[in-house]
Parts: structure tokens; sequence; C-alpha cells
């Protein structure tokens, strides 16, 4: 006798094409593990720790984000690891400008309808970026969401968990006058922007992901706006354990003119000389064809700032050096000064 047809299947929902999704990214979850890990992949909650993984008795630093609208590019070139190692790496700069390092993550995956070699292709770059990070991938959700999504749309979300000892807590209270401003690369958009850059660069402009036009340097469209996010991780964090820094501002969404800021005391403002940033050649392509304000521009695009560092004058040189020493090419950016807690684009 031929098996029912399921009226879920109907309704536009796969339940068995969803743990099947969930099996074929089994091996990269568990190769994420660390020692804080208690338990395996299929659990109701993911079991962590803290005292396994040297964290006990730390501050815990949580944070949620999503890569935005960057998804629908991935998805129209037809591959998404690079979304999964996005999320990853964004989460985990944002809790490391308060002086934490990741512990673990968990994920959120919708689409519809269901499609297992997608949802195997997003599993596999944030376990890629978990194991970079040395954060483990504990759990996580995969929904299929019929009429909330529209059929090929895939979104992707998550939340990470990470600690620092109460004494290495950057939280800005240590900002103050005269403190230098240095910058870190960004690697592209990162993850924000990507609404108006499909716009001016996909719609109003009409290039494809294969061109490459020549402001680009040779690098075609679709690498230069799904070049992944960058983590800091490797070469920040052991500044802000030999207490180098003072604070740290993560780049994102609100650019400089908004995250410089959510690290300024009261008195203080910042004092940034945008001509020393190096130029990004996606955010300048973005801005000459979009025609966008330079205002407007700092506010949505990183404009090839990533991280923003706080240090000492006295420091400076020697967190210049160290960075160097680790590959990571700091530049000027500018200074805290007397203020608002505003920024100053000069």
């Amino acid at each position: 006798m031929s098996e029912a047809p399921s009226a879920y299947r109907r309704a536009g929902v796969d339940i068995d094409k969803k743990y099947a999704a969930v099996a074929g990214a089994s091996a990269a979850i568990r190769s994420t593990f660390t020692k804080g890990v208690v338990g395996d992949v299929g659990l109701f909650g993911g079991l962590f720790d803290p005292a396994a993984a040297g964290a006990g008795g730390q501050l815990l630093v949580a944070s949620t984000d999503g890569v935005g609208t960057k998804v629908m590019i991935a998805r129209q070139r037809g591959t998404l690891g690079s979304v999964g190692e996005d999320l990853v790496n964004h989460c985990v700069d944002d809790i490391l400008v308060q002086g934490a390092r990741p512990l673990f993550f968990l994920d959120y995956i919708a689409m519809s309808p269901m499609q297992p070699p997608l949802v195997q292709q997003i599993i596999d770059g944030l376990a890629k970026a978990c194991r970079e990070n040395g954060c483990a991938l504990i759990g996580g959700e995969t929904a299929e969401m019929p009429g909330v999504y529209r059929e090929g749309e895939v979104d992707v979300a998550g939340t990470i968990v990470g600690c620092v000892p109460r004494e290495q807590l950057l939280d800005g209270s240590r900002v103050r006058v005269g403190d230098q401003l240095l910058g870190l690369r960004s690697s592209g958009l990162h993850t924000n922007g990507y609404s108006l850059a499909r716009r001016v660069l996909l719609t109003d402009a009409g290039f494809q992901l294969g061109d490459r036009p020549a402001e680009l340097g040779g690098t075609t469209v679709g690498d230069a706006l799904l070049a992944v996010h960058r983590s800091y991780l490797r070469t920040c964090l052991p500044l802000v354990q030999a207490g180098r820094l003072t604070a740290m501002a993560h780049i994102t969404g609100g650019g400089l003119p908004d995250n410089v800021p959510r690290v300024l005391p009261k008195g203080t403002g910042a004092r940034i000389d945008t001509k020393a940033i190096p130029k990004l050649p996606i955010c300048e392509l973005i801005v000459q064809r979009g025609k966008v304000e330079r205002a407007e521009a700092y506010r949505v695009l990183n404009m090839g700032v990533g991280m923003v560092l706080f240090v000492r004058p006295e420091h400076r040189d020697a967190v210049v050096t160290q960075l160097r020493e680790l590959g990571e090419a700091a530049f000027p950016l500018g200074e805290v000064i007397a203020g608002e807690q505003q920024v100053e684009l000069c």
C-alpha cells in the first residue's frame, strides 16, 4: 500500500527535509566542540560548562545579530557558506569590543521551501568560522516558513555568548580626552549597507555579479560584495588581555558616526580624520555611482573601517607594533576630544 500524501507537506512544510538538512551538518557542528561542550547534537538545548572552558567566575557577554540583505546576494550567486562565516564573525566582533572571547554560538536559519543543500552550506560556513574563533556551535533552529518567506528566500541570524574577566571589561568608562584612535581595515561592506548596495549597483547601474568594473581593480562585483566579514579576535584580544586598550568600537550599521559614540563617556567626543582612511573600492563605487552624500555614506557604510581601537597616547606605538607583528596594519584615525558624545568627521 502506498503511503498517504502528507497534509503538512501539501501545506508547504517538509519535516523530513528539515531533519535531513540538520543530520547532514552534524559532522561540521561536532567539529566546533570545545572543552566546555556537554552533550551532543540534537538535544532540546545546548549545554555548556563555562568552568571547563576556563571561564569560571567571569562575566558572560551575549549578542544577537543577522546578516541582513547580504544573504540575497549570496543566494543569487548560488552559494551561502560565506554568510555563515559573516554571521559568526560579526557576532564575535560585537562582544570582542567589550573585551570578551567567544564561548558558544547558536544559529537560526529560515527559508521557503526547505533546501537541505543550502542549509548544509550555511552550517558549514558557521562551523568554519566557529572553529577559527575557538567558538562551539552548540545548537540552533532550522525553520521552513511558507507564507512568511517568498519561495527561494533565506534568512540567517545567530546568538553568541562569550566571557570576560571583570577587570578586563571594556565599557567606555576608561576613555578620556587625549586617547588616540586607531583604525583597522574592513574586508568589504561586512554585513551592513546591502540594501543601498543592491539598489545602486545591481538595480540602477545594472551590474551583474560577474562584472569587473574598473573601479574594483579587477575584482568582480560579486566577490567585492560578498567579501567575508572580518573577525578581529586573533589580533585584538591579546591587546585587551595586556591592558593596552581603553575601548573598542565595531563599525556596523550606523558607521563611524553612530558606533564610536557608544563607548564615549559624557563630556567626550571624537574627531576623526577621514583622509587617513585607506580607500575601499566597493564603498567608493557605491558612493560614486549612487551619488551618495558624504554624511550619509559614513552612516550607511563602514567606508573601509571595520574596528576602532582607543589607546592612551603613550601606548599607541606599542599597539601599532604589536598589531603589525600579527599581520594587522593599523592606521591613525583621530583622537578623543572634549564634547557631547558625538563624532566630528574631518
